[in-house]
């Protein structure tokens, strides 16, 4: 049996041991818990969100004057070698979910570290939009296969750019298209402007707009953006894995540039 001083002096020894321990185990803690998003985190978040099924109906009950009930479809095309995603996106009055009246092609990926921003979405016509109509409706079997999507990707059409939202804000990232917009010719439009605001419930406010020469908006509704709210039963758990995505449908005529246009 030892003595008394050797019994305190293990006593210390452990001790210290668990003080370490403890100090350790709160260190990697504390590391996880404040270790910084990445700027390829935020891209992700970005894509997830506005992927989905999701409507403006609430919005166009309370407003019928001014917004259509839209449906907005997106899901996962394809995946570029850099890993930026391409998502299949389409609009169509919800009467008539299978004849989209938009159609485009997005692609997510971190912004450019010289801007102060965190995520860029870039929007792209399709080379043969026909052939995508409601993509995202369709079995994987009878999509067009990625490398078809990313050799369709056409004309480049708009950027965003968005920044993570301020503590206290109901919105996650927002943001816009820089100053000046981007070319369009539609309805007498010589630029058009882009807002997105990406918000904590998988909700999307997004604002397009036109412009001619003089600076007189010429498409897209004046009241403020659309909001787009997610289907109950829609789910976009897991959706990047192997491109799978819940069966929605989506229109009526022709509408381009807009999901209102207004005189």
């Amino acid at each position: 049996m030892g003595t008394g001083s050797e019994s305190n002096g293990w006593s210390r020894a452990r001790g210290l041991v668990v003080k370490t321990l403890v100090l350790i185990g709160g260190a990697i803690l504390v590391k996880r818990l404040t270790k910084s998003t990445t700027r390829w985190d935020h891209a992700r978040i970005v894509a997830q969100s506005l992927g989905g099924e999701k409507f403006s109906r609430d919005q166009a009950s309370r407003d019928p004057d001014n917004y259509f009930n839209i449906r907005m479809l997106t899901c996962p095309a394809a995946e570029m070698v850099d890993g930026s995603k391409v998502l299949y996106f389409e609009q169509a009055f919800w009467r008539t979910p299978q004849k989209p009246f938009r159609q485009r092609f997005y692609m997510v990926k971190p912004c450019p570290k010289e801007l102060k921003c965190d995520v860029e979405v870039s929007s792209y016509a399709i080379r043969d939009a026909e052939e995508y109509k409601n993509f995202c409706d369709r079995p994987k079997d009878q999509r067009p296969l990625p490398e078809e999507v990313i050799g369709d990707i056409a004309e480049h059409l708009t950027t965003i750019h968005l920044k993570r939202c301020d503590r206290g804000k109901r919105c996650l990232y927002e943001g816009s298209t820089p100053p000046g917009g981007f070319p369009n010719s539609w309805n007498g439009a010589t630029y058009c402007t882009s807002e997105l605001a990406i918000l904590k419930n998988s909700e999307i406010h997004t604002w397009d707009r036109g412009y001619d020469d003089d600076g007189n908006q010429v498409w897209g509704v004046k009241e403020g953006p659309y909001e787009f709210k997610p289907a109950p039963a829609s789910s976009i758990n897991n959706m990047f894995s192997p491109l799978n995505f819940p069966p929605p449908q989506l229109m009526e005529t022709g509408i381009e540039g807009s999901f209102v246009l207004q005189e």
